[in-house]
């Protein structure tokens, strides 16, 4: 009989054995089959070599200290994506070079700031994302997040060159009057990685996992109680749309943020009494405004439905006032200004 209080060789080594057993079930089993079994989805779109270099950016800056990329499927993680995550989303980012290397782990451990599986859509404006590196309280005034002061260079405007990419920075924020804010290569990787970062759709026919529903006052979940009622399916919320794609940048009252991004609020745009315009905005994008960061193109991230609720809501609030449009002429207008969206 084995005396485990006399015997501690013996004490250690099935105490490492019974580690190593449960460590190749539990983990090292699991683990070698989910990634013999993965593949991407069919729409995902490979990490080009910027992307690539910025996903190395990311994990040399610490950023997964403080930031997920996992839609959890219970109902309060909706706020980050559509779906809950899978395997395949993390296929390119988290594929192993050969057996002796491994990726670090993109998924993080704690949600000190917002998740960001889906931010290309949230906040896909690569002018927001470089101002909110450079100074995250330019755009989001209660961010705790550091400053990435050392992803940019203040140079004089003399010395800018074609191809930098020149912040909009309020004058009153430059550290030397007169000068340009460029950012460095490691700045312009970052930034592709972290646009990147979109859901790419499941196959059709393929209907994604649900999202456990939160439990309401009789202990009954919430979604189960409003299907129950018979309630139509309620329209799309354009004040919705508003606070998770446009608040990033036109900022929360559509006032914006003064030589970085402009004001809805009161704009001879939205208030024209012809909405074709700021449909083809929304659609195409716009960067011929002086002194403001170009508007990415939002035909890839929103459906007709979704624009036009958008488009109205701003257009009747924050004091504008103007005539509403439609889905159906935003889907007329997408198969001229961005045909390769019809799909939406």
């Amino acid at each position: 009989m084995i005396n485990f209080h006399k015997d501690h060789a013996t004490l250690v080594n099935v105490a490492l054995m019974g580690f190593v057993l449960l460590s190749t079930g539990v983990a090292v089993t699991p683990a070698l089959s989910m990634q013999d079994n993965n593949s991407p989805l069919p729409d995902m779109p490979k990490m080009t070599l910027q992307e690539q270099r910025g996903l190395n950016v990311y994990v040399s800056e610490g950023c997964i200290g403080c930031h997920t990329q996992q839609v959890r499927n219970i109902e309060m993680d909706k706020t980050w994506g559509s779906r809950p995550s899978i395997p395949s989303d993390y296929y390119y980012s988290k594929k192993r070079p050969d057996i002796w290397h491994n990726t670090p782990s993109l998924l993080g451990s704690e949600r000190t700031g917002p998740d960001l599986t889906n931010v290309g859509v949230r906040k896909g404006s690569e002018a927001w994302q470089m101002l909110h590196l450079y100074n995250p309280r330019m755009v989001e005034k209660a961010s705790i997040m550091p400053r990435y002061g050392w992803l940019f260079t203040e140079v004089d405007s003399t010395a800018v060159k074609p191809d930098d990419f020149v912040l909009s920075v309020p004058a009153d924020k430059l550290e030397h009057p007169g000068h340009k804010v460029i950012a460095t290569e490691r700045a312009k990787d970052l930034v592709a990685y972290l646009i990147s970062l979109k859901q790419a759709p499941l196959p059709q026919g393929v209907a994604p996992e649900d999202f456990i529903a939160t439990p309401g006052a009789n202990g009954k979940p919430v979604a189960a109680a409003v299907a129950g009622a018979g309630a139509a399916a309620p329209a799309v919320d354009g004040g919705a749309v508003f606070s998770s794609v446009c608040a990033a940048c036109h900022q929360p009252d559509a006032k914006g943020l003064a030589g970085a991004f402009p004001p809805l609020a009161g704009s001879p745009v939205v208030n024209d009494k012809d909405p074709l315009k700021m449909v083809d905005i929304v659609l195409g994008g716009y960067s011929a405004r002086p002194n403001y960061g170009p508007m990415p193109s939002q035909a890839a991230n929103l459906n007709d439905e979704e624009i036009a609720a958008v488009i109205n809501y701003v257009r009747s609030h924050f004091g504008n006032d103007a005539p509403p449009t439609d889905a159906a002429t935003v889907k007329t207008q997408r198969a001229v200004i961005a045909p390769e969206t019809a799909s939406k």
